[in-house]
């Protein structure tokens, strides 16, 4: 099994097209190094799909997820406090009941304590 400690979410949508080499090249460009046991999450413009980038701890594994119908609700914007990276704003973090919900593709920034869904 592989083991994730933190998930990463990248604001910005990249070409879906990229391959590990560049997805590891703006991890390293955000972060300066890919973590072990860390995940990093990218979206396609119109939403429809993911990838994710995870270092094991020995290596890299790639995983990507399309949705036939509606979109992944992925941030174009987010309030300067709540961003996880200083230095270009780029990334935030998710819990893991935020990353189930994404990846089902439910509002999983509406997500409250205990897995309830509230309006913002």
């Amino acid at each position: 099994m592989i083991r994730v400690e933190t998930l990463w979410l990248s604001v910005q949508t990249r070409d879906m097209r990229a391959g590990v080499h560049s997805l590891l090249a703006q991890v390293i460009e955000v972060f300066g190094q890919a973590q072990p046991h860390h995940a990093y999450l990218f979206a396609n413009r119109r939403g429809t799909r993911m990838k994710v980038l995870v270092h094991d701890g020995y290596g890299l594994w790639l995983a990507q997820r399309q949705l036939q119908q509606g979109r992944f609700h992925w941030p174009t914007q987010w309030p300067t406090e709540t961003l996880a990276t200083a230095q270009t704003g780029a990334c935030v973090t998710l819990t893991r009941a935020q990353f189930d919900a994404l990846i089902l593709g439910l509002p999983w920034q509406q997500l409250s304590d205990g897995g309830v869904i509230r309006t913002l």
